[in-house]
């Protein structure tokens, strides 16, 4: 499936239940409601705790403010780092270029230099503890899916889109990528990053403000068994893919309720 396929908008759209252009526009994002800064840190941390790591929002942020270490350096400094690489997409263009440099400075503490922000040359798997879950796509045609997979995200941002639109894609963008699988380490977090740099590309950065990290990872189960549609690349069914594309209008949804 490409990103640019609509063959799930209608029952996406039938599925929401909700006027979502309506609900965005009901939020105000202005920064003296909602904190730029706060909230790129939020997202790293979230999405970092997706991936493991133990440092809540709370703590991290204490130990900004506070004189002493008093958490994992190493746990500290992957936050730090995806913080950096949130504010590098949020003043980059998207495109591949920029993506692999996000990447590379994501992935600081998560990679050995010469893995960081280039394609993986290996075979990569996820695995949980009861064994392989999802083998990704061979290494020999990684490259190959990104190019096209950039070749749809340029043909997405030429678009005038609906905020509907607008999200359905992100989230196919999102679940498309960590399918990809393209690092060697770093995949769950790019693919989310991505997801809110190609929304805040079209609609003037107000989705960096988004918790969708925090629902994501509150509600973690629901997005690991959403984003599980086969056992390897080409057994994915997208057929299913609707859970996970919901997952970024609740969070949306979340959003409006905590404000």
């Amino acid at each position: 499936m490409r990103i640019t396929d609509t063959k799930y908008l209608t029952d996406y759209q039938r599925t929401l239940g909700f006027d979502i252009q309506a609900l965005f526009d009901s939020i105000d994002f202005s920064e003296k409601t909602i904190n730029l800064a706060y909230r790129l840190k939020a997202s790293a941390v979230f999405s970092s705790n997706i991936e493991g790591n133990t440092i809540d929002i709370n703590s991290f942020m204490n130990s900004l403010i506070g004189n002493q270490s008093f958490k994992p350096q190493k746990q500290m400094q992957e936050i730090e780092d995806l913080i950096r690489a949130y504010e590098f997409a949020g003043a980059n263009a998207l495109n591949e270029e920029n993506l692999l440099e996000a990447h590379k400075i994501l992935s600081d503490e998560l990679l050995v230099k010469d893995k960081r922000g280039i394609y993986r040359n290996d075979r990569m798997g996820v695995f949980d503890g009861t064994g392989l879950v999802y083998m990704a796509i061979e290494p020999q045609y990684v490259e190959g899916k990104m190019q096209e997979f950039f070749t749809d995200i340029e043909s997405l941002l030429s678009k005038d889109l609906s905020v509907a639109e607008l999200f359905y894609h992100a989230s196919l963008i999102h679940l498309k990528l960590a399918h990809i699988h393209p690092f060697w380490d770093g995949n769950g977090r790019i693919a989310r990053l991505l997801e809110k740099w190609f929304l805040s590309t079209k609609i003037n950065g107000r989705a960096w403000k988004i918790q969708s990290e925090r629902y994501y990872k509150e509600h973690l189960s629901d997005y690991y068994n959403s984003i599980n549609l086969g056992v390897n690349y080409y057994e994915l069914n997208y057929d299913k893919c609707l859970p996970f594309l919901m997952l970024l209008p609740k969070a949306l949804k979340q959003e409006k309720r905590t404000l």
